[in-house]
């Protein structure tokens, strides 16, 4: 072969291999208990780095370039008797990845379960389970803008592409409420079935699929009427749930059942896994194929393929549990 051939060929694979790492996604994690956050590469599933000077982080976003995090606790100090019930007894962590510690707190009313940011990176929406309201906060100013009540126990929070609308899973009240981005405001109460808490949108965003722990099953809301026109059965205590790359794949964890389910929402094909103990948290890692399911009584993530569903990997993590995760697309 010419060498000039020869070297062009080995630079062109040379970048090509570049490129391909480049665009393995970044997931961090919070480890509640274990008082920190972990950054994982998902082309290798290890962990590279890890973050410390976080309260009992369970809810957790990242800004859409990557370079912020925002986790919520689930620690907060008694109030005294002659406080208020809106005084911030909570915070909300900002941290930077690149410098790796805590760069600033910001107060809010209440711990908080979730986070939601916006695409354009602006705003993070909390849920507040026990004041009944979620905080926006404003990320340029760093500081909450406003309090929004949505009904008892809200627990999460999922927000449309084009940041018109979020809605909001109300525990304690069986709805979704759906707030205007622009006014701030409570403009509408959807069905949601028994004690619902994770959401997640189907590809059009025209459905809600909504996690019932108590019923054991999966609602499917139609944001146009507000109805659910649809159940999944799913098992006891289900608690994690996404949609798959294919865009039609519900992925779901059962608890108590010990088990992951796959549902294609087109065909009604139906796939579970065995998963032991406790699968928790899950999210799909986007452009990978992988899903990763924590489990809530044991140190560590599951990586799943989504086609085969099949155990591919395990993180072990150092301590804690895995909550909300927060995912970067290179």
């Amino acid at each position: 072969m010419n060498n000039k051939l020869f070297f062009i060929s080995i630079i062109s694979a040379s970048m090509a291999l570049t490129n391909t790492l480049q665009a393995s996604p970044t997931v961090y994690i919070p480890l509640g208990s274990a008082n920190q956050i972990i950054r994982v590469d998902a082309a290798t599933d290890t962990i590279t780095a890890t973050y410390t000077g976080v309260d009992n982080p369970h809810g957790l976003v990242a800004t859409p370039d990557g370079e912020y995090l925002i986790a919520g606790s689930l620690k907060e100090t008694a109030l005294k008797k002659d406080q208020a019930k809106d005084t911030p007894n909570s915070k909300l962590f900002f941290i930077h990845p690149a410098h790796g510690h805590v760069m600033s707190t910001i107060p809010v009313s209440g711990w908080s379960h979730h986070q939601a940011i916006t695409s354009d990176g602006k705003y993070v929406l909390s849920t507040h389970g026990m004041r009944g309201a979620i905080s926006v906060v404003d990320l340029e100013d760093n500081k909450v803008i406003k309090t929004v009540k949505t009904g008892p126990v809200p627990n999460y929070t999922i927000i449309t592409k084009k940041n018109k609308r979020a809605f909001v899973s109300n525990t304690g009240n069986n709805s979704i409420s759906e707030i205007d981005l622009q006014s701030w405001k409570v403009i509408r109460k959807l069905e949601a079935g028994p004690a619902p808490e994770h959401m997640v949108f189907s590809k059009d965003e025209k459905t809600i699929f909504v996690t019932n722990p108590r019923a054991g099953k999966v609602s499917a809301v139609s944001v146009k009427n507000g109805k659910i026109t649809k159940t999944y059965k799913i098992g006891k205590a289900v608690h994690g749930l996404d949609i798959g790359d294919d865009g039609k794949t519900l992925f779901v964890s059962s608890k108590k059942e010990n088990k992951l389910v796959a549902i294609d929402t087109v065909s009604g094909k139906r796939r579970e896994l065995a998963l032991n103990p406790a699968p928790y948290h899950l999210n799909t890692i986007r452009t990978t194929g992988k899903v990763y399911i924590s489990s809530r009584k044991k140190s560590i993530i599951w990586v799943v393929d989504q086609k085969t569903l099949k155990v591919v990997n395990t993180i072990k993590l150092p301590a804690g549990e895995a909550h909300q995760m927060a995912i970067v697309e290179e």
